[in-house]
């Protein structure tokens, strides 16, 4: 395994939603399980990847026992993990029993924190607004935000957040959007920085893209179940069980990041395409 110091490889995953041992998501879905096969492939990959950013709602209810699961199921992933809260999590929880996870703690009151990881940076944005299932980024949020952008020289950049900053379609899940007032002063400063490569959300459970201010803005998917693709006005909650998925992102220097969704899964293959002896296959 291994790759040129030139190539990063960060993984994305999102939404794994764990709940207490035995419990299954909405009566109906082990999230514990998806999680352990997400990881056990993120282990094989070669080559391996070198860090694992996970978008948010990381558990279902925010409470520690949830949180010590959920650590307990990650501990066999052998690569590097950083962690974003989302509307189901729980701040104080989470630094609780991450407490090895000192970059939880970068900012007194919000888990926004930014680390250097190769020739990328990550820059991680807290959008949780409790009770609400909906995002915001409040004036001391996105000063931080700007802030920590402008440190230093341009550098290769990754904004991670749970909550989109834009509309797709799915009503249900647009009303839970990263709020427009808050999403318009974002675009503000990301459009300030051509040196950030993607704008990293959760939360809709499905891989969405959209250009956002001069850069690209993208959802991921679900390493367990996803959002229905629902576009009618109206549509109601649903959730469906389509392959499990997550995000693979490629930085090349002097290229830019190229995005690769990676199911979880056995599919059949890998089939060659050319029978080595005679050529192309009938």
């Amino acid at each position: 395994m291994g790759q040129p110091e030139s190539i990063m490889l960060i993984a994305q995953i999102s939404d794994l939603h764990i709940k207490r041992p035995g419990k299954l998501a909405y009566g109906r879905v082990d999230t514990a399980a998806y999680l352990t096969r997400c990881i056990a492939h993120l282990n094989a990959l070669d080559p391996r990847p070198d860090a694992v950013l996970v978008t948010g709602d990381l558990v279902d209810f925010g409470d520690v026992e949830e949180y010590a699961y959920s650590q307990s199921l990650l501990a066999p992933l052998a690569i590097p993990y950083y962690l974003c809260v989302g509307n189901h999590d729980g701040r104080d929880a989470l630094r609780e029993v991450f407490s090895d996870h000192a970059y939880l703690r970068q900012h007194p009151r919000f888990v926004q924190y930014a680390v250097d990881l190769g020739a990328l940076r990550v820059v991680v944005a807290d959008t949780q607004d409790p009770p609400h299932g909906g995002g915001r980024l409040c004036d001391e949020r996105l000063g931080w935000i700007a802030r920590t952008l402008a440190e230093g020289a341009p550098r290769p950049t990754l904004l991670a957040m749970h909550h989109p900053p834009f509309a797709c379609g799915i009503e249900h899940m647009d009303a839970q959007r990263l709020a427009p007032v808050d999403a318009g002063k974002l675009a503000a400063i990301v459009a300030r920085h051509p040196e950030i490569e993607r704008v990293l959300c959760g939360h809709v459970h499905r891989a969405i893209h959209m250009r956002f201010a001069g850069t690209i803005a993208s959802v991921c998917p679900s390493p367990a179940h996803q959002v229905a693709l629902d576009l009618r006005a109206n549509g109601p909650s649903r959730f469906v069980m389509e392959p499990p998925a997550f995000y693979l992102h490629r930085y090349e220097e002097g290229h830019g990041v190229a995005t690769h969704t990676a199911y979880i899964g056995d599919f059949g293959g890998a089939y060659p395409f050319y029978d080595d002896a005679n050529g192309l296959i009938d």
